[in-house]
Parts: C-alpha cells; sequence; structure tokens
C-alpha cells in the first residue's frame, strides 16, 4: 500500500470517528483553546496548522489556515513542513498537533518554520508525554512506535529532498527533545519558551481516533476532575507534552 492510499483510508476512518464521538470533539476544543492562549497576540500575521487530519481548529482559531500532505475537502492547502510555500517571514504562528513526532527529521523542518515566521513568531508542539501512564498508552497499547531505543536525525543528510518524505513515526520524540535534553536549541534562532505537560486522562479515554471511549458521556465532568488531581503527578500521569518555541 503506497503512503497517499495508507493515509487517506486513514483519514476517512478517523472522520467516522470524529462525527460519532462528541466527546472527543470537546476535548479536541480545548486543547485548541489551550493552545491559542500561546499565539503571539502581539503579532500579525497568518497562522498555520500542519497535518490537521479530520479536526477543526477553525473552530476556536477562525483564522487558522488547515493543512495537510494531501488534499481534502476540509483541507484549505497542501503544505510540507519541509519545503513551506509562504515567504520569508510571513507568518505569526505554526501549530503542530501529534505531527512533531512524524518528522524524521525535525532540524530541519525548524529551519523551514524559522525562515517563514516572522520575528517573535511562534511554533507550538502539542505531542505525546511520556510519563509511566504515557509510556503504556503509547507503547504497547498504541500502533505507532515510541523509538526510544532509536536516534533521532535532527537533520536530513545533504542529498535528501522535501519530495522523498516516506512514513515516520517515533512518539517519544517531543518528550525526549524538549524533556530529556536530546535537543540543543542555543544558536539556533529559537526560545524555548514553554514545556507544559498533562494528564489529560479524558482524552486518553476516549480512546482516541482508534480505541473505543471508555467512559460516556455524562462522565466527563468528572473526567476533568481526574485530569485536574492527576496534574500535580507529571512523572505518574501526563499523558500530552505543549511546547512553545519563539523565534528570536
Amino acid at each position: 500500500m503506497d503512503s497517499i492510499q495508507r493515509h487517506q483510508e486513514e483519514i476517512q476512518y478517523n472522520l467516522q470517528r470524529w462525527n460519532s464521538k462528541p466527546v472527543l470533539r470537546r476535548i479536541y476544543y480545548q486543547f485548541y483553546a489551550r493552545i491559542a492562549d500561546y499565539l503571539p497576540a502581539d503579532l500579525s500575521g497568518p497562522i498555520l496548522e500542519l497535518g490537521s487530519g479530520v479536526a477543526d481548529i477553525t473552530e476556536v482559531i477562525p483564522d487558522c489556515t488547515r493543512t495537510d500532505l494531501f488534499p481534502n475537502p476540509w483541507i484549505d492547502q497542501v503544505e510540507n513542513a519541509y519545503a513551506l510555500s509562504f515567504s520569508n517571514q510571513f507568518l505569526k504562528g505554526i501549530i503542530l498537533i501529534d505531527v512533531f513526532h512524524h518528522l524524521r527529521f525535525p532540524g530541519t523542518a525548524l529551519q523551514e518554520f524559522h525562515r517563514v515566521l516572522k520575528p517573535g513568531g511562534r511554533v507550538i508542539i502539542f505531542d505525546p508525554a511520556l510519563s509511566l501512564l504515557g509510556k503504556l498508552v503509547y507503547g504497547p497499547l498504541h500502533s505507532e512506535p515510541l523509538g526510544l531505543q532509536d536516534s533521532i536525525s535532527w537533520f536530513a543528510p545533504d542529498w535528501w529532498s522535501p519530495d522523498n518524505i516516506d512514513y515516520y513515526a517515533a512518539q517519544g520524540n517531543a518528550h525526549r527533545v524538549f524533556l530529556g535534553g536530546e535537543g540543543d536549541f542555543a544558536g539556533t534562532g529559537w526560545k524555548l519558551k514553554v514545556v507544559k505537560q498533562f494528564a489529560d486522562i479524558s482524552y486518553i479515554a476516549t480512546g482516541g481516533f482508534s480505541k473505543p471511549q471508555l467512559y460516556p458521556n455524562f462522565a466527563y465532568p468528572f473526567m476533568r476532575f481526574v485530569d485536574k488531581v492527576c496534574n500535580y503527578f507529571p512523572e505518574l500521569f501526563t499523558t500530552r507534552l505543549l511546547v512553545v518555541l519563539e523565534r528570536d
């Protein structure tokens, strides 16, 4: 199965799950609100979401452009993270939700983000966090690999082209880079502004796009209370990581 067919089949399946899970939609809108708080308020310019999938960020951030590697009716335009179509210093924000761990060469992508962002513009990354619970959820209970034993290839080799993108996943990469110290941002043109972890067990227990929901819709307020309690024990319970990088 080629990458386009695999992507489209996954997208159509995710769309069915999205439409059938009101709690999942509600939680994503709260994710978007969390992210919106970190967009640069004193900067003008467009906001870009990479790898939008089926969720609709414009419900919360109306002026955000939704993009993906392949076209779909709800996507505004096709974009490649390594070769964006925008001119230098054009955007004020780039949002990646569960996309960073699909970047085989994250340093190369960050160079491209640096090119298109205005000074003071921000990249906001939302990816798995690997507490004890996170390692369980994203390890044996998830189809994508954690990649903890593999080295991170920060920059693409000279012979590589953005047109050569293939499927890649290492769910532990954001945790390793931003919490484990495997990414050195000194002299790169970035300021690491925010690194926050969240339990978000209310999200995990929805089953996401691939698993059954483990609680009834009416129990969502209680699950939010569970999230608040578990946030006090990040090494045990956090499953989501929010990172904000600001262009110098």
